[in-house]
């Protein structure tokens, strides 16, 4: 991550340079930050390297979204956690069939950060709460018609998409526009398609609480036997019960904030994760998913009933004079969202 920035900052600052292309390596645009060697460091004790991590990340995602030069991201696979914070803030995005796009982060104990409060805030409706809390994936037509993705093109274009990149000579965003145009398809989501649903989205995840929303569901899938209610209900019991209040509060609170804003909560909330001293459930949730892969996490607190409203205004509330919060440049680079 720390190359890459510094290949962004040298790219911002050459005038030879128009526009920045970004691409995965391999079937993968990227997978997220490398969690098990994060929790690792933290059961070595070294906890606040594991912060350090999350801090360049994030810084990252802000310079990104202050980016003074066009840049392109190329999502032709998964796109999840820190793949998503560095390419949602792309000036264009291009998604393929092969793309997956989520935010697991409550079933692993953690919260969607890097910028993610941000995003599923200004999703339609209540779709990032959805998204947000069940770690639910979306494909590449998914994307685009949500707003997540400006372009969607077949896999097998790609090459072409980057030949026509690497012969433009622009910095001129409406130009780039054009060409990508030409390469674009366009699809619909298929019937099983969450976007199929988004009044139901908005009935059961438009709440106030997780036990309004769990209770929603409950109800509708008694009255409608309906597959998707009872998917639904599935991922949010598996996920760790802090994880969720925390991450409903988050994406909430994203609604009413900056960019800036978020990523400095977001900050907050993942120190105070890493720290461990008000639950573990981030190593545990590593350990069960990615470790041991047993699926099987032990969660601490175990249910929404223990998790207490001090427990959830700790993790929000401002790091102490040890802890360092996010320090972003707002005063030199403000975000243009």
């Amino acid at each position: 991550m720390s190359r890459l920035r510094k290949l962004y900052e040298s790219y911002e600052g050459n005038p030879d340079i128009g526009f920045v292309v970004m691409k995965g390596n391999g079937n993968a645009f990227c997978a997220g930050a490398d969690i098990v060697s994060v929790r690792d460091m933290i059961k070595k004790g070294n906890i606040e390297g594991s912060k350090e991590i999350f801090r360049r990340v994030y810084g990252f995602a802000y310079l990104l979204h202050t980016y003074l030069k066009p840049n392109v991201a190329i999502l032709d696979g998964v796109t999840m956690g820190g793949g998503a914070a560095i390419s949602i803030p792309g000036t264009f995005r291009i998604a393929t069939e092969k793309t997956v796009y989520a935010t697991p982060e409550t079933l692993i104990g953690l919260h969607p950060d890097a910028g993610a409060s941000f995003h599923l805030s200004h999703l339609p409706g209540y779709l990032g709460e959805y998204l947000g809390l069940t770690g639910d994936r979306l494909n590449g037509v998914e994307m685009i018609a949500c707003g997540l993705a400006t372009h969607y093109a077949h896999s097998t274009k790609v090459r072409e998409i980057e030949e026509c990149l690497k012969n433009l000579v622009t910095d001129d965003p409406s130009v780039i526009e054009t060409s990508l145009e030409k390469y674009s398809d366009f699809d619909y989501p298929d019937n099983n398609s969450v976007l199929k649903r988004l009044e139901m989205v908005d009935k059961c995840f438009g709440h106030d609480s997780v036990e309004e929303i769990i209770y929603a569901l409950e109800s509708e899938a008694a009255r409608t036997r309906d597959v998707w209610c009872e998917s639904a209900l599935k991922k949010l019991k598996y996920a760790s019960p802090l994880s969720l209040k925390i991450s409903l509060r988050s994406i909430r609170e994203g609604r009413f904030q900056t960019l800036d804003q978020c990523l400095i909560r977001e900050f907050r909330l993942t120190s105070r994760a890493m720290s461990c001293q008000i639950s573990s459930d981030f190593c545990e949730g590593v350990r069960a998913r990615m470790v041991d892969k047993d699926q099987a996490p032990k969660w601490d607190p175990p249910s929404l009933a223990h998790v207490t409203h001090d427990m959830v205004d700790q993790y929000f509330s401002p790091l102490g004079p040890l802890e360092p919060e996010l320090d972003l440049p707002t005063k030199q680079r403000e975000a243009f969202t």
